[in-house]
């Protein structure tokens, strides 16, 4: 009995009423689908929809589907479709079945024609402002169009002219005959389609009338046999005209339109326009740039599909909107990468470090673990010289309480080789420390067992000599969070220190056989991706995915 109940206490509300759905035999397959308008790239938000959508689609053992809801040419170019066909694969892990409601446009006319002629449908040649004057408001009824009464043959003379390009665009629609008095604003005879002689990215010149989106999505819907149109809620007051399309367009098996909870991600910009306007003002580098959490933009910096996926779990399914800090998804990003990805050493701001007892021209090859957490993951041998870099923060003149790093006459280890001792540094005219000098005692190399005595501090290194070069790319939030998201006149609150560039770093020499994608934490720095846009031949860019610790802990009893 317990064991039930904790069963259906893991269910979301969606999985009850498919599964009510089920046993009364509604629908004998699950069926679900994510729709997008190809008129952007996808962002963080969207990957809800999708894990949610193909979750369940795995879960009842159905089909998942891919449908580019494309009714609008003005706004979709073929360079969104393909960038949304790139996210889905990534986020699912494999490509889904693909359809286009441009596919469906001859149906979508015969279903119109089937309502003029049932009487449901009517040709309107009022304007859109006299449209929406007609309309009424939330308090007060609509009035009917002085066109509502047109005979089905005229409606039918009418939409045909329509169609053939008779019409200018603007000059006529075809709406919905339903109830002008209706509660639901929606339901107010709804504009099913208009004149646009617009080219089409897939139709091309074919058409010159197009579906609204109310009337093309159900229909999209039940043609490819989708069981439940799960969207959401801002479409919870539309399912009345989504029932009533498919009723009245006489489908047998009609799908269920469920609404949930959109996915808000605290101090984000999501807004198609808000990212078109930093691209085309050069504020970042493209729709992928790393600053920003296109799905684009997360798999350029090095996010992985699982953690996106995880972070999506952790959010869970409810009907009531809510924001989820960014820090979350940033521990999802780790939790998934410190276990998986080898621990290599980086300096990003050097200076040199000489240990004068150390033989001159000496390459001496030291056994590293890849990851000390996941002894799975092997080791690897790094070169270990004479002449080495170290961070620059890993060394002070004057240090203050509790720093057990170096300084004058202080002992630290250096990470998987030998404890040194620093004896001398040099300065520039500046006064800033270029060269630091220290002892090595050989008696300490890591692994040798040695005990004699300990010290507090590690520091890593990379060898002078064999170091890589590359550059590294530090990435903060675009947005300035102190001041909010948005600015009085609706620009984005740029944070001016959201990039930050490295142009010469050292790296262990196997760094620089990385591939793009590839992904490493840097030793007590950070998890790193090698950039897959800039990266060339002989030139190495890495970006920084997101920095070791953070003090966010989710709450792991939430679904």
């Amino acid at each position: 009995m317990s064991e039930m109940k904790e069963e259906a206490v893991a269910k979301n509300f969606i999985e009850n009423e498919i599964d009510s759905d089920l046993e009364k035999g509604i629908y004998d397959k699950i069926v679900t689908r994510f729709p997008p308008e190809p008129n952007g790239y996808l962002h963080i938000g969207h990957a809800k929809s999708i894990a949610l959508n193909q979750g369940l689609a795995s879960e009842y053992g159905g089909t998942f589907n891919l449908r580019f809801d494309d009714t609008n040419p003005q706004k979709e170019k073929e360079e969104f479709v393909q960038s949304i066909e790139e996210d889905v694969e990534w986020i699912c892990g494999e490509k889904p079945p693909i359809y286009f409601a441009s596919d469906y446009f001859g149906q979508m006319y015969e279903c119109a024609v089937r309502l003029i002629k049932k009487g449901k449908a009517y040709v309107c040649d009022l304007s859109a402002e006299q449209i929406r004057e007609y309309r009424g408001t939330l308090t007060e009824p609509g009035k009917d169009s002085p066109y509502r009464d047109r005979s089905i043959e005229e409606n039918l003379r009418l939409f045909e002219e329509m169609k053939n390009g008779g019409c200018e665009d603007g000059a006529r629609v075809l709406r919905a005959k339903i109830d002008m008095a209706s509660p639901n604003i929606n339901m107010r005879d709804p504009v099913l389609y208009r004149v646009a002689h617009l080219h089409h990215h897939n139709t091309g010149d074919d058409w010159c009338i197009y579906p609204m989106y109310d009337f093309a999505h159900p229909i999209e819907d039940a043609v490819e046999g989708v069981s439940h149109s799960i969207c959401t809620l801002e479409f919870e007051d539309h399912r009345p005209l989504y029932d009533w399309v498919v009723r009245e367009c006489e489908f047998e098996k009609p799908p269920r339109q469920i609404e949930f909870a959109k996915m808000y991600l605290t101090n984000v910009v999501t807004g198609k326009r808000y990212i078109k306007k930093l691209v085309e003002d050069g504020i970042v580098d493209g729709w992928d740039d790393p600053r920003l959490v296109t799905l684009a933009a997360l798999r350029r910096r090095g996010y992985t599909a699982s953690s996106i996926r995880r972070f999506m779990s952790l959010c869970g399914v409810s009907k009531s909107n809510s924001s989820v800090d960014y820090a979350m998804l940033e521990y999802c990003i780790r939790e998934d990468l410190k276990m998986t990805q080898p621990r290599m050493m980086a300096v990003l701001h050097p200076i040199r470090l000489i240990i004068d007892n150390y033989e001159e021209g000496k390459i001496e090859y030291l056994e590293v673990p890849n990851n000390q957490e996941n002894p799975e993951l092997g080791v690897r041998q790094v070169p270990f010289a004479r002449e080495l870099y170290i961070e620059r923060e890993d060394f002070m003149i004057e240090p203050p309480r509790k720093y057990f790093r170096l300084y004058p006459g202080n002992e630290v280890r250096l990470m998987s080789a030998y404890f040194v001792t620093c004896v001398g540094y040099e300065t520039d005219a500046d006064g800033n420390v270029t060269e630091v000098h220290c002892t090595y005692d050989p008696e300490t190399k890591s692994g040798s067992g040695f005990t004699g005595r300990k010290v507090k501090g590690t520091i890593h290194w990379v060898a002078a000599p064999t170091a890589a070069t590359a550059e590294v790319r530090l990435y903060e939030n675009i947005v300035d969070e102190e001041k909010g998201v948005y600015n009085e006149d609706g620009s984005v609150n740029v944070n001016p220190d959201s990039l930050t560039v490295l142009d010469t770093c050292y790296m262990e020499p196997a760094l620089a056989e990385a591939k793009p994608g590839d992904k490493f934490q840097f030793m007590r720095t950070g998890f790193f991706c090698v950039d897959t846009k800039d990266t060339t031949d002989g030139h190495q860019v890495f970006n920084r995915i997101v920095s070791l610790k953070s003090s966010y802990r989710p709450n792991l009893n939430e679904k």
